[in-house]
């Protein structure tokens, strides 16, 4: 499964929680993007650049390397909340009630743990950098604020798993078929009709301009 997934709502506690977080989630969803955007205008300016002055961007290289952590983490924890990162949910998407929500609990717990040791791991990585002045080799960029990034953004998808993790809890002690604040599992029948559903509503917009 690799589509976004439904993310139920409701008054509580829980679901308040996940909804302000999934504001700072979405903010820096948006400066990936805006990140991926500049990166196709430099892209551009460095073309033409080479193209009609020959005199192309100064370590142009440089600027991509750094701005490849901005691009690959910052939406993260988004596509967590969102439920759209690639998973194998063959067996998993068999079960149901109880049983489904403790092994969501137990694999996002797992997670979990692996992504604190990645903070740790990448932190460690950030501060030596910052340390010793790491620097790229063609114009002597600093590498350290963007390997800031990974731990932060690992900080972030981190909150966002003891935030599933506690709905999941709160799933399995309740029962019910539809737990609020995690991503459901859908079948390809209901990630089809939704895409479907997506486009005949857009299409029936430009039919109605």
């Amino acid at each position: 499964m690799s589509a976004s997934a439904t993310v139920l709502e409701d008054g509580s506690v829980l679901s308040r929680t996940d909804r302000f977080f999934f504001r700072m989630e979405s903010f820096l969803n948006l400066a990936g993007g805006m990140a991926i955007f500049l990166l196709v205008m430099l892209a551009t300016i460095n073309v033409l650049g080479r193209w009609l002055f020959s005199s192309p961007i100064s370590g142009y290289v440089d600027w991509v390397e750094q701005a490849m952590a901005f691009i690959a983490f910052l939406g993260i924890a988004y596509t967590q909340r969102q439920g759209g990162h690639i998973r194998m949910d063959i067996l998993v998407g068999q079960l149901h009630g109880r049983f489904l929500w403790f092994t969501e609990l137990l694999t996002t717990c797992i997670m979990f743990v692996v992504t604190l040791v990645l903070i740790y791991g990448s932190y460690l990585h950030f501060w030596r950098a910052y340390s010793i002045g790491d620097s790229s080799l063609d114009i002597n960029l600093p590498t350290w604020p963007a390997k800031l990034v990974v731990p932060v953004a690992l900080t972030i998808l981190a909150l966002r798993f003891a935030l599933q993790i506690w709905g999941y809890f709160r799933a399995v002690r309740q029962g019910g078929h539809e737990p609020v604040a995690v991503p459901l599992i859908e079948t390809a029948a209901q990630v089809a009709a939704k895409e479907a559903e997506s486009v005949s509503g857009h299409d029936g917009q430009e039919n109605g301009k």
